[in-house]
């Protein structure tokens, strides 16, 4: 059985972050709309996509036992806070032509996640991920004062992608990634519905065919199917090697931005990409390191059946 699950993490993990990476090339295909409107899209449509994968899944009881928990649903009510966040800064970012900045937050984003756990759940940093922490800051203060201003879009995609993690963290063990997505979805739809009905009735809503809109419904297809591969791969597969696949989304949006849409590289940004590449292999081979050094006795014990 454990044989069966390991052949298919692998593959689930490599395919959620591929599409996360290839997600730049969707957004632009969903102009004349705008940011928040696609976000608003993206939860509404991802609802429906969720409420039908929990039916054909048999798991609308997580669903409801998530939902009648105020603890469980507070705290995931914080992560859907910190996703639409998320969403509507990376689809900005994308559609004024700054997919570097996005791919810079998420390569930033492991730097961010052991900062927070410095800094919240009071870990203690081994001296290799204080220096990984080092190269992170003076890639940020290098883009700064080189490209005349903080690199928000990075800084905002980092820190809301790393403190959702954290908060789904908290839920993790007891609750499944499906019904989790959808208890998130649940509690951002009124406000993208709101949005949408807003955008309707002023006038400003971007009607432009019934391809325009399956394109717009399709974004919740986008929004969860990634996330939904993800959440198996996780399930499957050591901490260790999630950690390294999620380098390949912002690899491939680095690519994307760079060879697709042309964007600009100026010395001081190759600089700071440099900076905070250093920094992650700092990070992965002192995770690898440490992985390793698990006690001999207790792998031992894992792999007998």
């Amino acid at each position: 059985m454990t044989q069966h699950h390991d052949r298919w993490g692998l593959p689930l993990g490599i395919s959620a972050f591929t599409l996360w990476g290839a997600m730049p090339l969707f957004f632009p295909l969903l102009e004349p709309a705008g940011a928040i409107e696609i976000v608003a899209n993206r939860v509404v449509w991802s609802l429906a996509f969720c409420l039908i994968a929990l039916t054909v899944m048999r798991q609308l009881g997580a669903f409801r036992d998530a939902l009648r928990s105020p603890r469980v649903l507070g705290t995931l009510a914080t992560a859907a806070v910190l996703i639409v966040v998320n969403w509507v800064v990376y689809v900005y970012a994308v559609l004024t032509d700054r997919v570097l900045d996005a791919a810079l937050g998420y390569f930033i984003n492991p730097v961010i996640t052991v900062l927070l756990g410095v800094l919240i759940l009071r870990e203690r940093l081994r001296p290799v991920q204080w220096l990984a922490v080092a190269f992170g800051v003076a890639s940020v203060v290098v883009l700064s004062t080189g490209l005349g201003g903080l690199p928000w879009i990075s800084l905002c995609l980092a820190l809301s992608f790393g403190m959702y993690g954290l908060v789904k963290n908290r839920v993790g063990r007891t609750v499944p990634a499906l019904p989790g997505l959808a208890v998130e979805t649940v509690v951002a739809t009124p406000f993208a519905i709101a949005y949408l009905v807003w955008l309707g009735s002023s006038g400003t809503f971007t009607g432009h065919g019934v391809g325009h809109s399956l394109l717009l419904m399709s974004s919740g297809i986008v929004t969860a199917l990634p996330l939904l591969l993800f959440g198996a791969a996780a399930r499957r597969l050591p901490l260790s090697v999630v950690g390294m696949l999620q380098y390949l989304t912002p690899a491939l949006q680095f690519l994307v931005g760079l060879l697709v849409f042309g964007e600009h590289m100026p010395p001081a940004r190759w600089i700071g990409f440099i900076l905070i590449w250093v920094a992650l292999v700092l990070l992965t081979t002192d995770g690898v390191h440490q992985s390793r050094k698990l006690p001999r006795v207790r792998r031992d014990r894992l792999t007998t059946p």
